[in-house]
């Protein structure tokens, strides 16, 4: 896993949507899981969410910690 990615899911907010302005670390399981079920968006955020539901479908949320 890139670190650079890591530090991206604790620092970029969610641009719009349910969860606007919450950082990608922050969003629900539940949100990652539609999302996931519906398609990611194209691009960085696309990335992004769909890492953070690997992390979380994972139980992986502790490699986060440190970094906030």
């Amino acid at each position: 896993m890139d670190k650079t990615i890591l530090l991206q899911l604790v620092s970029t907010r969610m641009p719009y949507g349910k969860y606007k302005g919450r950082l990608i670390c922050d969003i629900p399981e539940h949100y990652l899981v539609w999302y996931h079920a519906k398609g990611f968006p194209a691009g960085n955020l696309g990335m992004l969410l769909h890492t953070m539901y690997e992390i979380q479908l994972n139980g992986l949320e502790y490699l986060l910690k440190p970094l906030r």
